[in-house]
């Protein structure tokens, strides 16, 4: 299905080092015509780091979305009551973000949004971006994976030398895997 006239929304968690993927994709979802939802975690939100500063990277965000971040829970809260989205993404999902969402732990805006959405059986597109993907982080990718709604990005093993464990979602996949959720269907391969 297309995207176009499709209200996404976006979640950010802070897996830092893949926005520079991200934000592109946001652009590519907006150009299509999709109406985008900017959400993000705390961290993600309010951290500077090593891949940019957190006021420049709202601002690029907010720029394409056209929208003010969602970055608190109480304002995520709503989005499945009021119906403010047809499918969400959260990319890239850190360990830390699948973990909780595996085991229902709701204490971000992130979380908060993607449970909202949840309320209304639409669907999850997730992007796993994680250091312990192949580790402890894996139990709750598998959970997921076998979890009503959720659908996943295409992934491979990040740096398989370096970080043996680390798995990361190929963003080339994001536009597709969305389509496909859409339409009831995962994307395949998931394991590039």
């Amino acid at each position: 299905m297309e995207v176009k006239g499709k209200k996404i929304g976006f979640v950010l968690t802070g897996s830092f080092c893949t926005f520079s993927k991200v934000i592109p994709k946001i652009k590519e979802l907006k150009d299509l015509g999709a109406d985008i939802l900017p959400i993000m975690s705390y961290n993600s939100y309010n951290l500077d780091t090593k891949f940019g500063k957190a006021k420049d990277i709202i601002k690029q965000i907010e720029n394409i979305a056209e929208k003010e971040i969602i970055h608190t829970i109480q304002d995520a809260e709503p989005i499945g009551p009021k119906h403010l989205t047809d499918i969400m993404i959260v990319a890239p999902a850190s360990g830390n973000t699948m973990s909780k969402l595996a085991v229902d732990i709701i204490d971000t805006p992130a979380l908060m949004a993607v449970k909202s959405h949840l309320r209304n059986n639409l669907p999850v597109v997730i992007a796993p971006s994680t250091n312990n993907g192949l580790g402890a982080a894996a139990v709750n990718i598998g959970t997921l994976l076998n979890r009503k709604n959720y659908y996943f990005v295409p992934f491979k093993q990040d740096n398989p030398i370096t970080k043996p464990r680390s798995v990361v979602f190929d963003s080339q996949y994001i536009v597709r895997t969305v389509e496909h959720a859409l339409d009831g269907e995962q994307i395949e391969p998931i394991l590039l």
